[in-house]
């Protein structure tokens, strides 16, 4: 398998895939948009840094891709929508640099409060200008820190060893989390209003592009001071400026910009009270061989082992997960198939999918079943271009409502996944189970239950409960040199007859033949008096 790393990365990388059998190591740095495509034609992962630019169109135009390993953090050089559509999986490596960058962010800090840069300046052109560098302390200071993620959290720690109070938004972090590491959770409006310094860690995106502006500016302390050592476009540098020359903000210390490398007449790069780095905040002998090391062992990992690691775009599965969920997930697959199967001609008709868990299965994380079992549903109506990676997006953009419920307690088997398919005017439900580690069957369709090996070519026969239709239906099979397997006959639990005027009870069969059957066949199995339906499944 091919490994193209096409920005610079330590050599400690390079090592971790090299030392792994079964996988090529190509190292490209600087290639166009035209080489990357060329160069990724026969590539099953990539590797990056900042520098590449993974576009939608280079994902329209490569087939073989199947995982980005971002050697850090950021991912907006990465199309992560079309990677998803695209069903290629993306990663990054959120700890590998988390103290280097919360680090930076202290240093600019103490830098902004100190005038460290500008007396330096001075001092290196000859001059003693002490009173003119008076600077503030930053002990008892009030710290907004956004976003308290890996680096955010260590940020916040490294200013509580300051002496500073450290205030935090952050929608996903409960207040009593947030209490127990010493912090207090405000809402965002607060953190403005209120803050000495503020500091974000957020990634850029639609919620957080120019979170800090003119109209967030107003609402600040005069005197505040920034620092964004996370992405540019976070800070309007625009709007920062203004409140710069207005007073309103004392100074700013900005590693990261809109446009990098920022244009030379970017004000920000000569302004008095401004610090600027050029993208620093990774940038330590130690974060370089973390992040590489990291992002090697991801991509070794899932090429080798299926392990997924820290992805933005489906769910991660360790690899004693992968060895645990692997048969529930070839159960879910199959679950998924057989409602495809059945549902292939009433397709457009689907509005929902609706999957159950239950008893012990629900001690582990869905969230991967869930992703196999609708990706195990669409792939038998698709054209093949769905993946355990863009599964669930397919269905959102078809317009399938996915639902999933969980019951913790054990219902009628220690373990079972159920697969219900709602169309416009009906619904199919499909469950299944595991005997011990890895024996799977189905256990319900609808209201019949039954035991069900999903394995090789199955015919789902729906007949009325009449004397003969079971042994005309083999004979046809038989005539056709069909061989029958094994047989399960279930009755409808749910019918309760009351008269002989009642409705005939009804009955499915589901029969594991040896080898497809042909459309003749088919035809030849429906004509049979008392019949309903006729699917064949393909399970292989």
């Amino acid at each position: 398998m091919k490994v193209l790393v096409s920005d610079k990365m330590s050599q400690d990388g390079i090592d971790v895939l090299n030392a792994a059998d079964g996988i090529q190591v190509v190292y490209k740095t600087g290639l166009s948009s035209e080489d990357l495509i060329k160069e990724l034609q026969d590539t099953d992962a990539l590797i990056i840094r900042s520098s590449t630019k993974v576009t939608k169109d280079v994902f329209e135009a490569v087939n073989k891709l199947k995982i980005i390993g971002r050697a850090g953090i950021g991912v907006d050089n990465i199309d992560c929508n079309t990677a998803t559509e695209r069903g290629v999986i993306v990663v990054n490596t959120p700890s590998g640099n988390a103290t280097t960058t919360a680090e930076h962010a202290i240093a600019m800090l103490m830098s902004l409060s100190r005038h460290i840069p500008q007396a330096d300046k001075s001092m290196n052109v000859g001059k003693w200008e002490k009173s003119k560098f008076t600077g503030i302390e930053v002990t008892d200071k009030v710290l907004g820190v956004f976003g308290y993620g890996n680096i955010g959290k260590i940020a916040a720690d490294r200013a509580q060893g300051l002496k500073m109070r450290v205030m935090v938004f952050d929608p996903f972090l409960t207040a009593e989390i947030a209490a127990k590491n010493g912090v207090e959770l405000v809402t965002k409006e607060k953190l403005f209003e209120r803050a000495d310094y503020i500091t974000v860690h957020v990634p850029l995106n639609d919620s957080t592009r120019n979170l800090i502006n003119k109209n967030t500016i107003e609402t600040m302390k005069t005197g505040v001071r920034i620092i964004n050592c996370a992405r540019g476009g976070i800070v309007n540098e625009s709007d920062l400026i203004e409140g710069l020359d207005s007073g309103k903000i004392a100074g700013a210390a900005i590693d990261v910009f809109e446009e990098e490398p920022p244009p030379e007449d970017n004000p920000l790069l000569k302004h008095d009270r401004v610090i600027c780095t050029p993208h620093l905040g990774a940038s330590t002998a130690e974060a370089q061989v973390n992040v590489a090391v990291q992002v090697a062992e991801q991509i070794r990992d899932y090429l080798l082992s299926g392990e997924i690691r820290n992805s933005l775009n489906c769910p991660s599965i360790s690899s004693e997960m992968v060895k645990v969920l692997s048969p529930y997930l070839k159960l879910c697959d199959k679950l998924g198939s057989f409602q495809g199967q059945i549902h292939r001609e009433d397709y457009a008709e689907i509005r929902k999918l609706t999957i159950s868990y239950s008893g012990s299965v629900t001690d582990y994380d869905t969230k991967a079943l869930t992703s196999a079992l609708v990706y195990g549903f669409l792939n038998t109506i698709s054209d093949g271009s769905v993946n355990f990676v863009n599964a669930l997006s397919v269905a959102e953009s078809r317009g399938i409502v996915v639902e999933e419920n969980v019951v913790h307690h054990v219902q009628d088997f220690a373990n079972q996944i159920t697969l219900s398919v709602t169309c416009e005017e009906k619904t199919n439900l499909i469950a299944g189970t595991l005997f011990g580690s890895k024996n799977y069957r189905f256990v319900r369709f609808n209201d019949f239950y039954l035991e069900v090996i999903p394995d090789g070519y199955l015919l789902a026969l729906h007949n009325y409960d009449r004397p003969g239709v079971i042994g005309k239906a083999t004979s046809i099979l038989g005539n056709h040199q069909i061989n029958v397997s094994r047989m399960q006959l279930t009755l409808d639990k749910t019918f309760q007859p009351e008269s002989s005027e009642s409705p005939l009870q009804e009955a499915v069969s589901f029969i594991n033949i040896d080898q497809p059957v042909n459309e003749a066949i088919l035809e030849e199995l429906m004509k049979l008096e008392n019949v309903i339906t006729v699917h064949q499944i393909d399970l292989n």
